[in-house]
């Protein structure tokens, strides 16, 4: 059996998950949706340098799981590819949704698309929170309208804190058994910095044609992903 820890991005807690985690346990497998602090359920808990990154080694720590594969979604990609290094033995394989990847003493922020300055403003405009996305932003994302409220049904705003902290990785990652899952109508090509992870001989790439938020669009072909990669 394999056990599979999941984390949503940025504004989403484990109910991000509940199209998936049926599919993964009817297979046998575990499967543990984590909320974030700072968000959902949670939201409202102090968070701090590397507290999005000590979340989730403490989840597979209580549930004293071995043979995990961290899931990380979107922004989540930078604590799991954390997490990924600090559970060592115990990691079978990391796998990253649609997700920006870690870099040492790089942020979200720093890595941001459009310049650290623009999400910077938009963070200092919100009282140190980044505002979840309304329903225009998810046009083009392979969404029905019902998942697209689903979505946001579940979406908190999410503390830029977290969003600001450097990552610490103690070796390239690189070094990390992982799969790229690339969801196509979010861009037909990994980021430059995937792309380079994904030449190396321990990093694969599949790909989804969908958006960005395929546990809400293609629940069901995210699961037989993920229950081909715990069959090898």
């Amino acid at each position: 059996m394999t056990d599979f820890v999941l984390v949503a991005g940025a504004w989403l807690g484990a109910t991000a998950w509940d199209a998936v985690v049926p599919g993964l346990r009817a297979a046998g497998h575990g499967a543990h949706p984590v909320t974030l602090s700072g968000v959902g359920e949670k939201q409202g808990g102090p968070v701090g340098r590397q507290t999005h990154v000590t979340d989730i080694v403490d989840e597979v720590d209580r549930l004293g799981l071995r043979d995990v594969v961290l899931v990380g979604h979107s922004y989540a990609g930078i604590p799991v590819g954390q997490a990924a290094e600090r559970i060592g033995d115990r990691l079978a394989r990391a796998v990253f949704v649609d997700a920006s990847v870690p870099a040492d003493g790089e942020s979200f922020v720093s890595a941001w698309w459009q310049g650290p300055a623009a999400l910077e403003a938009e963070l200092e405009g919100n009282d140190g929170f980044w505002a979840p996305p309304t329903a225009p932003d998810f046009e083009g994302q392979g969404l029905t309208d019902a998942q697209t409220a689903r979505l946001l049904s579940g979406a908190t705003p999410h503390p830029g804190t977290s969003l600001k902290d450097p990552a610490v990785l103690s070796r390239p990652l690189g070094h990390l058994p992982a799969t790229y899952v690339k969801c196509l109508l979010d861009g037909p090509e990994p980021s430059d910095d995937v792309a380079a992870l994904l030449t190396g001989e321990r990093w694969e790439l599949v790909t989804m044609d969908t958006g960005h938020w395929p546990m809400f669009s293609r629940p069901d072909e995210l699961v037989g992903i993920l229950n081909g990669i715990a069959a090898r």
